[in-house]
């Protein structure tokens, strides 16, 4: 039993550093040219904003009814088979953090080295930021949480001077003609965006991996996924809002790096460079908050016996163990990886395995009442959250085929596996009671 140190403002901070990445400071620029019109990436912001939101507020229902850490391998390994538990955790273990702590990684270097004004070596610069990461949240829980907490609130704090700096001196730049759209807008470019963007806004669920370490979870898990995830929609909102409109849009889309094109057209090389210092202090923040998240898993899938019993922790103890294991991983990525290509696959996949858990909450509901699953808005906030996650998967596969079947590998490949080790554990349980 996890010692459970987590108060609710960490467990709003969690979340927000997972959801807050590069991803609001590039995606817009690729909407933008798909789209043509400021106005429409707006509402696209807004409607990944609103499934999120979705999300959010049906894993508050998961975990009223299973306050453990784990995440969607506890909740299905519990309640539908632990099979379907297995799949989760393989997922969360593969896609699910590490191909974004190192693809966050190799951004930061990128945005450190405009900071600093040289070039980085993107690998040895993600391979110390992750390493750093690991001993934060490897030795002890409590100081891995400070550091966290401290660089959310930098995070937040500079994010609101540049908002300040941006509204203040956007005006000017409304005042200029608008320029011609760059691209005909159609319903399909919407809906790609729309995907893109949502994985903008990946990591609403992650106080749900370290639901066992929060002081009353059943009480205060659901509105710190609620408020993390609300104040991320409207800061994204905001920060949008000044990129967009802050120089005409043939400046602006298809650039990767719209947040700091913004800056130089609004305050020059000197706003530039404090936009790549946020960015880098944000993927840090991010970093370090996947790092803690994932390790739980780990923890839990070890406690159960689907992996090596030396990664569960001790008594209340941090999952050192666990975040080597993850850290691993995600080096493993830095240095061998197509990041593009895997960060398509795992939205794919972690869309499945999102709308699968609601699936299973609705069904849950329906069986033991509301009382027991209170999920807000049955059954067409969840449906419509499933519904959404389904499209967007669907639609990446028709937009990026080879992630899609990366993923469907990734689902497939686990069931052997999971398969092995139940009978590898079986055999040393006869071997067990012979011996007796």
């Amino acid at each position: 039993m996890s010692a459970r140190v987590i108060g609710p403002w960490s467990a709003v901070a969690l979340v927000v550093a997972n959801m807050f990445g590069a991803g609001v400071f590039t995606i817009s620029g690729f909407a933008l040219q798909d789209l043509g019109r400021p106005g429409l990436v707006m509402l696209a912001w807004l409607v990944g904003g609103l499934v999120a939101m979705a999300g959010a507020l049906s894993y508050g229902a998961l975990g009223r009814r299973m306050p453990e850490s784990g995440g969607e391998y506890t909740f299905l390994s519990e309640t539908l088979h632990p099979m379907a538990g297995f799949v989760a955790g393989w997922i969360s273990l593969l896609a699910g953090f590490a191909a974004p702590i190192a693809a966050s990684g190799l951004a930061l270097s990128a945005y450190l080295g405009d900071a600093l004004q040289r070039s980085l070596w993107p690998e040895w610069t993600a391979t110390a930021t992750i390493l750093m990461t690991g001993l934060m949240h490897g030795l002890r829980v409590r100081p891995g949480l400070v550091l966290q907490n401290v660089a959310v609130a930098c995070k937040l704090l500079l994010v609101a001077v540049f908002l300040g700096l941006g509204i203040a001196w956007l005006p000017d730049r409304l005042d200029a003609a608008p320029a011609p759209s760059v691209a005909a807008p159609t319903f399909a470019a919407f809906a790609t965006s729309v995907v893109w963007i949502s994985f903008a806004y990946s990591g609403w669920n992650a106080a749900i991996y370290v639901a066992g370490e929060i002081r009353d979870p059943a009480r205060r898990l659901a509105p710190a996924l609620v408020a993390a995830t609300g104040i991320v929609t409207l800061v994204y909102l905001a920060l949008n809002g000044v990129f967009l409109y802050s120089a005409p849009v043939v400046a602006l889309a298809g650039k990767a790096d719209i947040g700091a094109a913004a800056a130089q057209a609004l305050g020059g090389p000197g706003l530039r460079r404090f936009v790549s210092v946020l960015v880098a202090i944000a993927l840090f923040s991010s970093i370090s908050s996947m790092v803690m998240a994932a390790s739980r898993v780990t923890a839990r899938m070890s406690n159960d016996g689907l992996l090596p019993g030396w990664m569960a922790p001790r008594e209340g103890g941090a999952p050192g163990a666990a975040v080597v294991l993850q850290v691993a991983l995600a080096l493993l990525l830095v240095w061998v990886s197509n990041l593009a290509e895997i960060l398509g696959y795992a939205g794919f996949t972690l869309g499945l395995c999102a709308a699968a858990t609601v699936a299973v909450l609705m069904t849950l509901h329906r069986r033991e009442g509301r009382e027991r699953v209170p999920l807000p808005g049955y059954p067409w906030l969840p449906g419509a959250f499933v519904l959404t996650t389904v499209c967007s998967s669907a639609a990446m596969a028709l937009h990026a085929p080879r992630s899609a079947m990366l993923g469907l590998l990734t689902v497939s490949a686990s069931i052997p596996v999971y398969a092995w080790i139940r009978r590898r554990a079986r055999r040393i349980a006869r071997r067990g009671a012979v011996s007796e």
